[in-house]
């Protein structure tokens, strides 16, 4: 049987993918810190909060992408006796700090932003407007190598981190466009900047939330998609001996998967011929998935009832074509 070339699970292992994924953090953290800066001394003396408000947003993505960093590391750290699983689930555990950290600026910047809203203020400096579009155009363009990188090392945290990145895009947007109808409009639209960072905060919100439910996914071993599971079937009804696959939950435990997988061989083979074939399932399966960190199988006979089964004549059909 030949596998497909195209496969939803890459070629890196763990260790590879998490420094891959520290890399592009440190890139993160190098960037918000800057622009920060920036976003912080222009909304002063400036006179905009929406600046302000998305400087806020900006030091934020600095100490999630530090939280992001540190779970990376951990998520490297080996199986141990108290943690025979190793400790993966330092990395979708830092993905719920980010989306949480996300939920917890936005209603700083709702706060704040009422509060200036109420406040009667000057309409914000001209100059504001160059310093967002530098802010857009790199947030923007770290995001899509952030959420890239994330992509490919399939980690809940990264990608987390690369739309914090981009959340910070939306505020600064946002502000680009509240600062210009408060200049456009002059007096009387003094506040426009500030409704801006109000309905940011909104997108900030939105998308905290829908950063949220993978992290809790991944932290309470939800079953990954289907083109993964059909994958590792693929590759396990290619190995000799196995007629099919009878089950098969897949677990993700950070950036690595732990497999329980029941194979069906014939069952007039010897403990031993039964045995040899598992190993092999495990070995190949590790060697061709490489994100795999371990497979635990278990050995069926070839019963009639289990051979009615509707999945598992579907798989010997295919197997014969």
């Amino acid at each position: 049987m030949t596998l497909n070339k195209k496969k939803i699970l890459n070629n890196q292992n763990s260790f590879e993918a998490a420094n891959k994924g520290v890399r592009t953090t440190i890139i993160g953290i190098i960037t918000s810190i800057l622009l920060a800066a920036i976003k912080a001394v222009a909304g002063i003396l400036g006179n905009s909060y929406a600046l302000i408000a998305d400087a806020i947003e900006s030091a934020s993505d600095v100490f999630t992408s530090i939280v992001v960093l540190a779970g990376l590391r951990i998520a490297q750290l080996p199986p141990d006796q108290k943690h025979p699983y190793g400790h993966g689930k330092a990395e979708p555990f830092a993905g719920i700090v980010v989306a949480i950290a996300l939920f917890v600026a936005a209603i700083i910047i709702i706060t704040q932003s009422i509060h200036e809203i109420i406040t009667p203020h000057h309409a914000p400096a001209p100059f504001t407007l160059i310093v967002l579009v530098v802010v857009v155009l790199t947030k923007e363009f770290l995001f899509r190598y952030i959420i890239k990188v994330g992509t490919e090392v399939n980690s809940v945290a990264v990608r987390n981190d690369a739309w914090h990145h981009r959340s910070d895009a939306f505020t600064s947007g946002a502000a680009f466009i509240g600062i210009s109808i408060a200049l456009i409009g002059g007096e009387g639209y003094e506040q426009a900047d500030d409704y801006a960072a109000l309905f940011a905060s909104g997108v900030i919100i939105f998308n905290a939330y829908r950063l949220l439910r993978p992290a809790l996914d991944e932290i309470m071993d939800a079953a990954p998609s289907k083109e993964i599971n059909q994958e590792i079937i693929n590759a396990t009804n290619s190995v000799s001996g196995v007629i099919a696959t009878d089950k098969c939950y897949v677990r993700k435990m950070g950036l690595d998967y732990y497999i329980d997988i029941h194979i069906i061989v014939d069952g007039n083979l010897t403990v031993h011929d039964g045995h040899e074939i598992a190993h092999n399932v495990k070995d190949y399966l590790m060697k061709t998935f490489p994100q795999i960190s371990n497979v635990l199988v278990h050995v069926e006979p070839a019963t009639e009832e289990r051979l009615s089964r509707e999945h598992i004549r579907e798989q010997t059909n295919s197997k014969s074509k």
